[in-house]
């Protein structure tokens, strides 16, 4: 497995790939929602299988000065088993901290809140819904060591 920062155009497709399969195939999201305008302005992240087949994306933007908003993280049915999510996450908060970010924000899936929280964040909110699925805003504060 290979985590890579999008760098080409290529890339950012099988990002897409990716979160097309997740979010718009497979949780019913409408395309228009899933791919918007803060897609230009985002880091976006893929993770590929060793034969370079994408299983997993997300995306990061800096926000506030120093907060990132971590976004769009998911990884492919078939592939979940495989510690991707974690993996996913890792890169995020590393780029984030690199970026300068002191705190990461996201707004989770509640039925992943139980994998972030393990991961540190923190519910911060009530839930509430977005693109027609129950989220709640989570944070952790980043490392600067």
């Amino acid at each position: 497995m290979k985590t890579v920062v999008v760098q080409t155009q290529t890339q950012r497709e099988d990002a897409y790939f990716v979160r097309k399969e997740v979010f718009v195939k497979e949780q019913g999201v409408p395309l228009d929602i899933e791919i918007d305008e803060l897609e230009e302005e985002a880091i976006h992240f893929v993770i590929y299988h060793d034969d370079n087949k994408p299983q997993a994306a997300a995306r990061l933007r800096i926000i506030e000065g120093s907060k990132a908003k971590l976004e769009r993280i998911c990884v492919l049915k078939e592939a979940r088993s495989l510690g991707l999510g974690r993996k996913l996450l890792e890169a995020l908060e590393e780029e984030a901290t690199a970026r300068g970010a002191q705190e990461a924000v996201m707004h989770a899936q509640v039925q992943a809140q139980p994998f972030y929280e393990k991961k540190g964040y923190q519910a911060v909110s009530e839930p509430f819904e977005e693109a027609g699925i129950i989220h709640v805003k989570m944070t952790k504060t980043l490392s600067t060591s």
